[in-house]
């Protein structure tokens, strides 16, 4: 779509006319004078956010600072490998690292990160006159100790958003050959019954049109943790699956004989939908982790799908990468009954608000230059080609900024949405454990992936190896 492009192209120019009016600051240019020919490197994770600090906020502080960012944009377990080895050796590779929203409690309680709110109380000249902890939305709270000081940057922002296709969603011929089936008018699915029904339909209308078409993306990859995190943080939620099922109040227990609920019927129940979807959705399902499940929607593969929402701006947009540019709609999840009422209560909710920021290591040689760095990509004004380039907010004010306003009609109220329904939505429980649970409980839920086990009976091994880590890192009593 040539229009389309256009106005990408325009809008893109104009939060890069943004940046360099901002790197035009005086403020900048002295405060980083004692910096001068520094090279400060970051390592995060090659994605749309992390790639517009690469290509554009970084050499735009370059030109501000005289300050050289060397950022290496990597896959994602690469970046956790060389991040927890640089800070463990200390050796200080790293000036600034990203921090993902659900390994920051493990980072805070191994002491790897720089108070930030310290750090900038404790050097005055180098406070940026236009930044503010106080400007960022409540996902910088994700990010603070105990005592609410910040030691976290927010650099990206969004949930796990249902993703389906407005064209076949759309089609006459479509919709009533699903009514006629299913006896209920076709739209995007507010209940898991709906959702698999919708998932049955387009897999059957592929394969009797001849369409290389399937009725959900499923992020199943039989050995990445992927489709732990699918299940976990976003499916299982939708059910009434909380915080993995751990019962952090009750000894951290995990199985149901001990009060946890990592195994009860209705996690039970949960897999086994899950497990059945596989079948309803592309070949590559097994080898997907977030990344292909992106490339498959784009691609015209599948008709939904819970697709993580960095994406949803290239995929509705730009005609160089996504066959479904300008029909790409945008939904909340389905849910199970009580699930709403339990975000009401404040015990629940819905699915994973994610996203992450940069933070520098106590390892760091180059903490003031850095720190410069990271009030500069966290100013409001460079914020809105930023959020444009990838569906990512982190400032209040970044929902108003009309190329924002613009661009959210493209993304069919996305930006709308993530700030009306985003409260819905919540980061993972704030565990310092995380990673050791996850790969203590993986191998058996990618045993179910491929058949071996059965639901129920990945579950009870999962809660059985939870309760058995936890208990060797000292959580269980």
């Amino acid at each position: 779509m040539r229009s389309t492009l256009m106005a990408k192209t325009a809008l893109v120019a104009v939060s890069l006319m943004t940046v360099a009016t901002v790197a035009k600051a005086d403020f900048w240019s002295d405060a980083a004078k004692p910096y001068e020919g520094v090279t400060i490197r970051g390592v995060s994770e090659s994605t749309p956010p992390s790639n517009y600090v690469k290509d554009v906020l970084g050499p735009a502080f370059t030109e501000a600072t005289g300050i050289t960012v060397e950022f290496e944009a990597t896959s994602w377990d690469q970046m956790y490998d060389k991040a927890i080895k640089d800070m463990e050796a200390n050796t200080g590779i790293y000036d600034f690292v990203y921090i993902e929203q659900d390994i920051v409690y493990s980072y805070l309680a191994r002491d790897f990160l720089v108070n930030l709110t310290q750090a900038i109380a404790d050097n005055p000249d180098l406070k940026a006159p236009n930044f503010s902890f106080d400007e960022f939305t409540s996902f910088i709270n994700y990010f603070k100790g105990s005592d609410g000081d910040v030691f976290g940057v927010p650099m990206e922002a969004f949930v796990k958003i249902y993703l389906y296709r407005k064209d076949l969603f759309g089609d006459q011929a479509v919709q009533d050959a699903f009514k006629a089936k299913l006896g209920y008018d076709l739209a995007p699915a507010t209940t898991h019954q709906q959702y698999r029904d919708i998932a049955e339909f387009f897999t059957q209308w592929g394969k009797d049109n001849d369409q290389d078409l399937w009725g959900t993306t499923v992020q199943a990859h039989s050995g990445h943790p992927a489709s732990w995190y699918e299940f976990f943080e976003s499916w299982g939620p939708t059910f009434g699956v909380y915080n993995w099922g751990i019962d952090a109040d009750n000894n951290y227990a995990a199985s149901v004989a001990n009060g946890g609920s990592m195994n009860s019927d209705t996690a039970k129940a949960a897999l086994k939908y899950w497990l059945d979807l596989i079948p309803l959705a592309p070949p590559e399902t097994t080898q997907s982790t977030w990344d292909e499940v992106a490339a498959t929607f784009a691609a015209g593969r599948a008709a939904q799908g819970l697709v993580y929402a960095e994406n949803a701006a290239w995929i509705a947009v730009d005609d160089s990468k996504s066959n479904v540019v300008g029909n790409v709609g945008v939904a909340l999840p389905p849910l199970a009954d009580g699930v709403m009422a339990d975000v009401e209560s404040g015990t629940g909710y819905i699915g994973y608000y994610d996203g992450g920021a940069f933070g520098i290591p106590h390892s760091s040689k180059n903490k003031e230059a850095t720190l410069l760095f990271l009030q500069f990509i966290g100013q409001a004004e460079v914020q809105p080609g930023w959020a444009i380039a990838a569906p990512r907010i982190t400032h209040t004010a970044t929902y108003s900024d009309p190329d924002v306003v613009k661009m959210d009609a493209e993304l069919d109220g996305y930006y709308t949405l993530l700030k009306d329904k985003g409260p819905l939505f919540a980061g993972a429980p704030p565990y310092p454990f995380h990673a050791q649970v996850r790969e203590a409980t993986a191998p058996f839920f990618y045993e179910a992936i491929i058949g071996q086990l059965t639901a129920d009976e990945a579950l009870d091994k999962m809660a059985e190896a939870a309760e058995a880590e936890l208990t060797n890192l000292g959580y269980r009593k």
